[in-house]
């Protein structure tokens, strides 16, 4: 049997019952159909997963078709129909390299393209919603495929349709628009602002942005690299959380939401918890580099990796009273209560 642990970015989980390829759309239908009522996952990069130690009992199916079709319009900017298994940000350089704008404050980004619209993914004061057209889907309740608009998707901070109904829908293809142009949309994230060294709310060259975001990214960790054990994570473990503002503690970043809510950041409140960088359990620790990561430092186990987690949750709760959601989808294990 497979071990799944050679296909996540955290290096942990255990064997799957059956693993499948797929490189075509007839090849996923395929897969899926001949797994009948078993459960499946979906894997792509492998990059926002903590699977567990005992594995996966279904069928797990690795997604790799990477078909790319453009139509370019003077107008309207370009329409790009992208497989569900194209590397996310091997996609992002091309669309710069091509001349095309909206996706570089999303550079760096671990994950395929069909994980994309599913998380919502999002950085520097963008979301992919922005930029996705349609969402090319296999249903497996109604056995037949489905696209979905932008406002179908029902896309929220990192959530949309697909998210809330897991195992229902499999991306098979997304579809996104974007303009043509050498300038980037008005930067609104401080911190990128002051890495451009510009201000709030200018725009800026999208080759020297996606530069600027990768050089944060990299400094935070947060940029895979075989040789760094400490690039070993998921990527953010938590959301930031979205509450009322009372329960925001005085000094904490705040961002109002169309709601009335409020948007925090998961990592001020992990630091002033107490939590600290390079915390461990067990081959499980907090990034060196920026505390949202946990990360793979020594042979951990998916369940130390978990473990560390709860004690992260717990710790924030315990000082705060606000309950950190994982980013991360947990496969046959929780953080418990």
């Amino acid at each position: 049997m497979e071990n799944l642990s050679n296909h996540t970015t955290l290096r942990v989980g255990g064997p799957a019952n059956n693993f499948v390829r797929v490189s075509t759309e007839e090849e996923i239908i395929t897969a899926i159909e001949s797994a009948g009522d078993q459960p499946i996952l979906i894997l792509g990069s492998g990059s926002n997963v903590l699977i567990s130690d005992t594995g996966f009992p279904g069928t797990v199916i690795q997604i790799a078709n990477n078909k790319v079709t453009a139509e370019v319009d003077a107008c309207s900017g370009a329409t790009l129909n992208i497989g569900a298994g194209e590397n996310w940000d091997d996609f992002v350089k091309t669309t710069i390299d091509r001349g095309w704008a909206g996706l570089e404050t999303l550079s760096g980004i671990p994950g395929t393209v069909g994980a994309a619209p599913i998380q919502n993914i999002g950085a520097y004061g963008h979301e992919v919603s922005e930029f996705v057209m349609r969402v090319r889907t296999y249903d497996r309740q109604a056995k037949a495929l489905k696209t979905f608009t932008n406002q179908e998707c029902e896309f929220s901070y990192r959530d949309s349709v697909f998210k809330k109904n897991p195992g229902r829908y499999v991306v098979i293809e997304v579809q996104f628009n974007l303009r043509r142009g050498e300038m980037s949309s008005p930067i609104t994230y401080a911190e990128l602002a002051a890495e451009l060294g510009i201000a709030v709310g200018e725009k800026a060259d999208v080759i020297k942005t996606r530069e600027a975001v990768l050089k944060i990214r990299g400094r935070k960790g947060m940029l895979l690299n075989d040789s760094d054990k400490d690039t070993f994570s998921a990527g953010s473990f938590f959301t930031n959380p979205i509450v009322s503002e009372n329960l925001i503690p005085e000094g904490a970043p705040k961002y109002p939401q169309a709601d009335g809510t409020f948007k925090t950041s998961a990592a001020w409140l992990i630091e002033q918890s107490g939590i600290c960088k390079g915390q461990s359990f067990n081959g499980a620790a907090i990034s060196g580099k920026h505390v949202l990561a946990i990360t793979n430092a020594d042979n951990a186990k998916a369940s130390d990796i978990a473990a560390l987690a709860m004690q992260v949750r717990d710790a924030v709760k315990l000082k705060f009273g606000i309950e950190l959601v994982p980013e991360v989808n947990l496969v046959g294990l929780t953080l418990g209560n």
